[in-house]
């Protein structure tokens, strides 16, 4: 029932995105987008599971990959830093301030679609979710202090792996139990659903 919801969410706010973007009105998107910024400090990043059409996109996308078996690239090492996901916050930040005092309509959203689409069809997701995605960059900071988020129950968990194969942004590391980080979470319920112990939820 949940991922029904999800997906229909999902479909719609694509549908929405895209009527926005022919209109010319694709600012109004950005209204949406900064909205979730302030209730990232309620939700998290629900933003980037329900509402984000790159991450709607990118949704069938990787099912097709798994289902035909391709392999994903591995994120590079030198993305890791975090100093690329710097610049590309900075550079987004830049053209958009650009976009607002001048009024051209430079096609910075429907750019940022086409990379995260691009870069998912040879490498995995977490190279555009975790690291390059200026969207998540914003989005995890007030998600910190986010009220409610997906959390792993230490006493159920198995240390089993299937969360952190099926999480899109790497975001659950193992330590003694395996942890979900906050910030880095997309809220997708992936993880959820693979858990065979009931030991993952949104809380």
């Amino acid at each position: 029932m949940k991922k029904a919801l999800q997906r229909t969410v999902q479909v719609l706010s694509l549908i929405l995105f895209i009527f926005l973007l022919v209109q010319g009105k694709v600012q109004l998107w950005m209204g949406i987008f900064f909205a979730s910024v302030l209730l990232s400090l309620l939700f998290s990043r629900f933003y980037c599971g329900w509402l984000c059409p790159i991450n709607t996109i990118l949704r069938p996308i990787a099912y097709g990959k798994k289902k035909l078996k391709i392999k994903s690239l591995k994120t590079p090492a030198f993305f890791r830093n975090g100093v690329v996901r710097i610049l590309m916050l900075l550079g987004f930040l830049a053209m958009m301030v650009v976009v607002f005092r001048t009024g051209k309509k430079l096609p910075v959203l429907p750019a940022l679609v086409l990379l995260g689409v691009a870069l998912s069809l040879f490498f995995e997701e977490e190279l555009w979710h975790h690291w390059l995605c200026p969207y998540g960059t914003i989005l995890s900071l007030p998600a910190r202090a986010g009220r409610k988020s997906m959390v792993i129950n230490p006493s159920l968990c198995t240390n089993c792996t299937r969360c952190a194969k099926v999480c899109p942004s790497g975001a659950i590391v193992k330590e003694e139990k395996h942890r979900i980080i906050k910030n880095e979470c997309l809220v997708c319920h992936e993880c959820e659903r693979v858990c065979t112990k009931g030991a993952i939820s949104y809380k």
